[in-house]
């Protein structure tokens, strides 16, 4: 008769086999040592937030004032190139009436309009000697040159393609002014002007064009009246043309070979505004300022949490002795510590990025700037504070578990 022994295992022979922690347990040790020092990982998290919030506010705000400054430099036209004949050429130089709609096709172009001069006349009445020159100029136009050169209607209403076939006009603002024609009142007479022996009604006042200052000593007529009224051979003088910014240049080269295949030199492009450069020296020197700023507000957050857990180590050495003792192993405390670290860091970033968000949204909104947070910021805020995080445990996590149980315990 045989007995069966079962044989237990000795502590030595446990410690020497630590038991393996899946991550959920390594997690939850983590979570552990953040929930029993409440206050310390409170502050701890907070020195990381307002680094990540300062990050975001520091790259949302001159974001926000670019995107405002771009805009307001769009608007002078950065994006705009004007095409005329090359003048004082004998006989004078006529661009084709087909060499807007061709314009137009050139891809990366967003809108092509354009205006003539009609050589015609104007005068505020019949009664007025036709001798008396004004010293303004009547430009058939397009329906669509207020896009094209960045032009608002001060009152009234533009040339829209159902009345610019009839008899109507609009003014410059200075044209206007020479004219003795008051801002239009809704609901008043429109006033008339004589054009070349004919009456044209007013339906339009242009507010000051800063990109076309001619426009605003000149009388606009639609493009079919000019033809029927004022007999308007259909060739164009200027024409406007916008196309995407990153291709201006490009556009600018194939311009003249475009609207005037015969004669491409005779076709005379102006350069972009002396804003474009502007606009792209902004550009690069702010991300060149984002880059430096994200730089520091990462760099003071990893310094606190690698100082928050250098300390942390140094206190709870009695703790690491402990664990050690009971038989957990260097890994395991390695372990413990950088998991501590990250989630210390998560939750600063997470915190920072909602703060830094509104600080944001309220500073700019209160500026009345358009809101700008860029994504990439976001993103790699809330990722950097935990790579931070991971980078500033490896140390602190490394010296804990390089302690044994007798220099932990004697220590503490």
């Amino acid at each position: 008769m045989t007995t069966d022994v079962t044989t237990r295992p000795t502590v030595a022979e446990l410690n020497s086999s630590p038991v393996r922690m899946n991550p959920l347990d390594v997690l939850g040790l983590g979570l552990l040592g953040v929930r029993t020092r409440t206050m310390r990982a409170a502050l701890s998290a907070l020195g990381i937030s307002i680094g990540i919030a300062t990050m975001l506010v520091v790259t949302g705000i001159p974001a926000s004032s670019q995107r405002a400054l771009l805009n307001q430099l769009t608007a002078l036209g950065t994006n705009m190139l004007r095409v005329q004949p090359v003048p004082g050429q004998q006989p004078p130089v006529l661009l084709p009436p087909e060499s807007v709609d061709m314009a137009a096709r050139i891809g990366p172009v967003t809108i092509a309009s354009a205006v003539a001069n009609t050589h015609a006349t104007v005068h505020r009445s019949d009664r007025i000697d036709p001798d008396d020159y004004a010293g303004l100029t009547v430009l058939a136009s397009k329906s669509n040159l207020l896009s094209a050169i960045n032009a608002t209607v001060g009152s009234g209403s533009f040339l829209t393609p159902g009345i610019q076939k009839f008899p109507t006009a609009v003014l410059g603002s200075v044209a206007a002014t020479r004219l003795g024609i008051e801002p239009l009142t809704p609901g008043q007479p429109n006033p008339q002007i004589f054009v070349n022996d004919r009456w044209f009604t007013v339906v339009g006042i242009l507010a000051t064009t800063p990109l076309s200052p001619d426009i605003d000593r000149s009388v606009l007529v639609g493009w079919d009246a000019a033809r029927t009224e004022l007999h308007f051979d259909g060739h164009p003088t200027v024409i406007y043309v916008k196309a995407r910014e990153n291709a201006i240049d490009a556009v600018r080269s194939v311009l003249p070979a475009t609207v005037y295949p015969q004669l491409p030199g005779m076709a005379q492009v102006s350069r972009p505004s002396d804003a474009l450069a502007a606009k792209r020296a902004a550009q690069a020197n702010f991300s060149a300022l984002f880059l430096g700023l994200a730089g520091v507000a990462l760099l003071v957050g990893g310094i606190g949490v690698a100082n928050t857990m250098v300390i942390s180590v140094l206190e709870r050495r009695r703790e690491i002795g402990l664990r050690r003792a009971l038989g957990a192993s260097r890994g395991q405390i390695r372990n413990q510590f950088l998991t501590e670290s990250v989630i210390l860091s998560g939750a600063g970033g997470l915190a920072g990025v909602v703060l830094g968000v509104l600080v944001t949204i309220g500073y700019v909104t209160y500026q009345d700037w358009p809101v700008v947070i860029p994504l990439a910021s976001v993103a790699e805020g809330f990722g950097g504070a935990v790579a931070v995080g991971v980078i500033a445990g490896v140390y602190p996590s490394v010296k804990a578990s390089l302690l044994t149980p007798n220099e932990a315990l004697a220590s503490a």
